[in-house]
């Protein structure tokens, strides 16, 4: 990831507005930061939330809070818990997401 056009910035989350989005079952928070090239995203989980696409976007992805579950389309399976990351190149491996008790998340893209 080339990070191209942010100057050095800092983000107070509690400032920015979340979206919802809905899921399969359940939502997402997204509270969304963009510039230059990139998105940062702290996305909240509701209990229950399954996602309602497969992904193609690269990301990184921290778990903070909670527990997520991340499978992809060729059938892998991939628990995270608090401190756990997984990074993923665009159109590498197509992913979802879902949790049983909620989870909040740090995404760059």
């Amino acid at each position: 990831m080339k990070i191209a056009d942010v100057p050095f910035c800092t983000i107070d989350w509690s400032e920015i507005s979340a979206t919802q989005h809905p899921g399969i079952e359940g939502h997402a928070y997204w509270r969304t930061f963009e510039m230059g090239n990139i998105r940062v995203r702290m996305v909240e989980y509701t209990p229950g939330y399954i996602a309602d696409h497969w992904c193609n976007r690269g990301h990184v992805l921290l778990v903070l809070e909670g527990e997520l579950y991340t499978e992809l389309s060729d059938g892998r399976e991939f628990k995270l818990t608090p401190g756990v990351s997984y990074q993923v190149a665009d159109d590498a491996n197509p992913h979802r997401s879902y949790t049983n008790t909620g989870a909040k998340l740090f995404i760059v893209d």
